[in-house]
């Protein structure tokens, strides 16, 4: 059962680690490219702020975003600011999140996200820790995604195995993690099925485009090729 308050509160550790890490920087550091392609790592702090905005205005039943291209517009316009503005503006917004989640509210209604997205209420702090989470990898400054929670990475797991599910364009694929005794299934269901092993964090980072899934291996075919997310 998903505990939104206690999700909260891992968005907050999160949020703390990388506002933490980031305050060794200097505007320097912050111009440099991140792992991202074509992102600073102004851009990726930019979207990290202005995506605890738009999980407010989810939260409060409000488009979570004006359009797409309002939402790239903004995160241009604030990737090139000074890191101590960054670092404010992440933290301001990264409050107002949590205020947010903290108003006493019906956290079983479903609510839309982007592109038609629904979900559970209760699900949006978990979205939040994934952005903040797998964005702080993404900053390429020394956090990995072996430094990740376990609880989070199984969790994430989980959901992009979740998300593949019934997608024509991957196989049904069992996912094993080489420690411990967890498995998931993904993909469409139809043909022969792909076994794919491996450290949890290695899963995780094929799962998210993050890692190109060379160190995991397979039985059953090749490695699937999954859809952006």
């Amino acid at each position: 059962m998903i505990d939104h308050e206690r999700d909260l509160a891992s968005v907050k550790a999160a949020t703390d680690r990388l506002l933490d890490a980031a305050a060794s920087w200097d505007n320097a550091t912050t111009a440099e490219p991140s792992r991202l392609p074509g992102w600073t790592r102004g851009h990726v702090l930019a979207h990290i702020a202005r995506n605890a905005d738009a999980l407010v205005n989810v939260l409060q039943g409000r488009p979570m975003y004006a359009d797409a291209a309002t939402r790239d517009a903004d995160i241009e316009r604030d990737a090139g600011r000074p890191l101590a503005v960054q670092l404010a503006d992440l933290r301001e917004s990264g409050d107002g999140f949590q205020a947010a989640g903290a108003e006493p509210a019906d956290w079983s209604r479903t609510v839309e996200l982007r592109n038609g997205v629904t979900d559970s209420a209760s699900r949006i702090p978990f979205r939040r820790w994934v952005e903040v989470a797998l964005h702080h990898v993404d900053l390429g400054v020394g956090y990995e995604l072996e430094d990740l929670p376990e609880e989070f990475v199984q969790r994430e797991i989980e959901f992009l195995a979740d998300r593949f599910t019934g997608n024509a364009t991957v196989p049904p694929t069992r996912i094993v993690a080489t420690a411990g005794t967890d498995t998931w299934t993904t993909g469409s269901g139809e043909g022969a099925e792909v076994t794919v092993t491996g450290p949890a964090p290695e899963l995780l980072g094929w799962l998210a485009g993050r890692r190109d899934g060379s160190a995991l291996k397979t039985e059953g075919g090749p490695l699937p090729a999954l859809p952006a997310l």
